[in-house]
């Protein structure tokens, strides 16, 4: 079959690449570690469930249904697996999983083996994560595979004329939550049918719970003490980093806190240099020179989803380039949210920017014409992030859908 030959040379590309590539080469190690793990810590009495996620961003739609499984049945086990090192690295020591590892390649002889090591009595997978030996797999052993999350265009490999093999994998799906209408309509149109619920985007819990969960971050909240404008900026790339500093300089009332999406030494000195204004990493703040500071440049991972609390305005990145971040991140804590024009593509985007929670912005004059206003105008700040709440709350309870759907939520 022309799919596992594919897997077969991904695998050897990336084998190939390893010693050059740094990403390439922690997949490469993860991917030979993955067994090892699995023999060291499979319990064989125990009952598993197998959550997949192919990177961070699925881990974290994931986490709020891994998250309810543990409260309503301590009496499973918990394997997660990934695909992409931006994900098991990050995440490869999260306490809600009994054993995490890399997913090893889709080929007939790493699914047997994994198959028969964890032999798991039910399986979720997240978002866009159709593995087609592993999917056959379940269905050939009778373990039920749920997709959760999951969203489906016209243009994926499903649809097209040279995707009806691949496409067969579909049909070993036991149920799809998807987020939206067209999902179901284009599943319908491959004959799934019955087995489809449109419960929406299970990350719209996970912002939820995060908000209540924000850690206290003492230095941010001195450096934004009695700020009359604070604008939190996160996963900022290049192009939204020059626009954002660009106001920011010519701008002494408001103070920016800067939180890139890449954070190397490198970059960092390449934002210093366009600041006019006296800035600070977040690793040398202390209580007595963060008040002094204008600009609060967030070096370090992990710190974003709490830093959004204090903003009274957020910009989100990535919208000049590899497509916007998380949007849902900044609005659960109602404030209006800017992002650049690459957000076709994601539903909360589109649903914000119509309900006017959600500003687009396409170049440096629009920008400035949308901050001035912003900060001139505190109603209208509080009106769009109303919005921007009230959406993200109405969204919410997707986990809890699934749950019920799938009679594993225990009454109380």
């Amino acid at each position: 079959m022309l799919y596992t030959l594919a897997i077969y040379l991904y695998q050897l590309v990336v084998i190939l690449i390893s010693p050059f590539y740094k990403k390439a080469r922690i997949l490469y190690l993860g991917q030979r570690e993955a067994f090892r793990i699995l023999k060291r810590e499979v319990d064989k009495e125990a009952r598993y469930v197998w959550f997949h996620a192919a990177s961070l961003g699925e881990f974290e739609q994931g986490r709020p249904l891994m998250e309810h499984f543990r409260r309503e049945h301590p009496e499973y086990k918990i394997l997660l697996t990934f695909f992409s090192p931006s994900g098991y690295e990050v995440r490869k020591n999260y306490e809600g999983a009994d054993i995490i590892c890399y997913l090893p390649f889709d080929t007939p002889s790493n699914v047997y083996r994994f198959m028969h090591l964890i032999r798991p009595e039910m399986a979720f997978f997240i978002k866009y994560e159709f593995w087609y030996d592993y999917m056959w797999a379940c269905h050939h052993y009778h373990i039920p595979v749920y997709s959760v999350s999951s969203i489906f265009r016209p243009n994926k490999i499903f649809f097209r004329w040279y995707g009806r093999v691949y496409a067969h994998v579909l049909s070993y799906v036991a149920h799809f939550f998807v987020q939206d209408e067209q999902s179901r309509e284009l599943l319908a149109r491959r004959g799934i049918v019955d087995n489809v619920s449109i419960v929406g985007d299970t990350r719209f819990d996970r912002v939820i719970d995060i908000a209540r969960q924000a850690k206290e971050l003492p230095l941010v909240e001195r450096f934004c003490k009695d700020v009359p404008f604070v604008f939190v900026a996160g996963s900022s790339w290049p192009p939204d980093e020059d626009l954002i500093i660009s106001y920011f300089n010519s701008h002494p009332d408001m103070k920016l806190v800067l939180a890139p999406h890449v954070i190397d030494d490198g970059h960092l000195r390449q934002i210093e240099q366009k600041l006019r204004r006296p800035s600070l990493r977040y690793t040398e703040a202390t209580e007595e020179n963060v008040e002094k500071a204008q600009c609060l440049i967030i070096n370090c991972y992990g710190l974003l989803s709490s830093i959004y609390r204090y903003a009274h305005v957020a910009y989100v990145g990535g919208g000049f380039g590899v497509g916007i971040h998380n949007v849902p991140e900044a609005a659960v804590y109602g404030i209006p949210v800017l992002i650049g024009p690459n957000n076709k593509k994601f539903r909360e985007a589109q649903d914000l920017l119509r309900m006017g929670g959600c500003f687009e912005i396409t170049g440096q004059t629009l920008f400035n014409a949308v901050v001035d206003r912003l900060v001139a105008d505190p109603t209208l700040r509080k009106t769009r992030g109303a919005v921007c709440k009230d959406y993200i709350v109405s969204n919410a309870g997707a986990s809890d859908v699934i749950m019920e759907t799938l009679g594993l939520k225990k009454k109380k």
